[in-house]
């Protein structure tokens, strides 16, 4: 296993990005970007040029305080934090703020965990700009749901075992189990479900898939914290996921026979790594 110690950054290395042709952070503008799963070494390059350049970031529950600490002092750093179960910020609120930031002038940043168009409403946010005729960016990041996985040694994608997944939500607006949701498709249209937000109603979901047909013995992995220090990983069963409780969260929650490659890919030291970078 490889157990990756924090170093003295390579100034020289990371000081060729002030060389290189990105695209400005214009003032009035908003730029939504993709912090990926956990780890502060898991954004990308533009992500990381963004940081550097941004007058305001507004950033979700799930930025670590290590990648906002890469962003200069002088930056402003609101948080619009989302949490289940928790007090929290309306969208509406959260889309507006971003508009009145531009509108003064400031060079935005919306820093997002994961991916901003893989259930963290990007989507909504950028139409809400669209429609105060604010310009933006989109920087896609890595999905909880593919490098949160990848971190716990689980491919979501193996071609002995599945040719297709689906990525599910396991909450909807209201914070209820979606209701538009066809289980019994689900169920059946792939070996891999991968579920974001899913624990709080883990019984729920396990109950509606067991009841539209699949396997209770199938494997489910939980994956919290993924890609940080304290990162763990709970394995068990569909038919005995519901018996689980205080699961830490975030989590990802996978369905599948992929969760059995952690037996030879487990490659990350997790707890027993300090002041780790991803």
């Amino acid at each position: 296993m490889f157990d990756w110690i924090r170093r003295p950054a390579r100034q020289g290395h990371f000081a060729a990005l002030d060389r290189a042709d990105f695209p400005m952070l214009e003032p009035g503008t908003v730029w939504l970007v993709g912090a990926g799963p956990g780890g502060p070494g898991l954004v990308s390059l533009l992500a990381y040029h963004a940081l550097g350049q941004a007058d305001v970031i507004v950033h979700d529950a799930l930025v670590s305080s290590e990648l906002l600490a890469m962003a200069p002092r002088r930056t402003q750093r609101l948080f619009a934090g989302k949490r289940g179960g928790k007090p929290s910020p309306k969208q509406s609120d959260i889309s507006l703020q971003l508009i009145e930031l531009a509108r003064s002038g400031k060079r935005v940043l919306r820093l997002k965990g994961g991916d901003p168009f893989m259930f963290g409403r990007g989507g909504e946010e950028a139409g809400a700009l669209t429609r105060a005729g604010i310009a933006f960016r989109i920087v896609p990041g890595i999905s909880s749901g593919l490098g949160g996985l990848a971190y716990a040694g689980i491919p979501v994608t193996h071609r002995d075992t599945n040719h297709a997944v689906i990525f599910l939500t396991g909450h909807d607006e209201s914070g209820a189990v979606p209701g538009s949701v066809d289980w019994p498709a689900v169920a059946k249209a792939a070996p891999v479900i991968v579920m974001f937000m899913a624990v709080k109603h883990l019984g729920s979901i396990t109950q509606k898939l067991l009841d539209a047909g699949r396997d209770g013995a199938d494997r489910v992995a939980i994956v919290s914290h993924a890609a940080t220090p304290h990162q763990s990983i709970i394995e068990t069963t569909l038919a005995d996921a519901h018996l689980l409780t205080g699961v830490p969260t975030p989590a990802i929650v996978v369905l599948g026979p992929v969760s059995a490659y952690r037996q030879s890919l487990d490659w990350y030291v997790g707890e027993a790594r300090r002041h780790v970078f991803g």
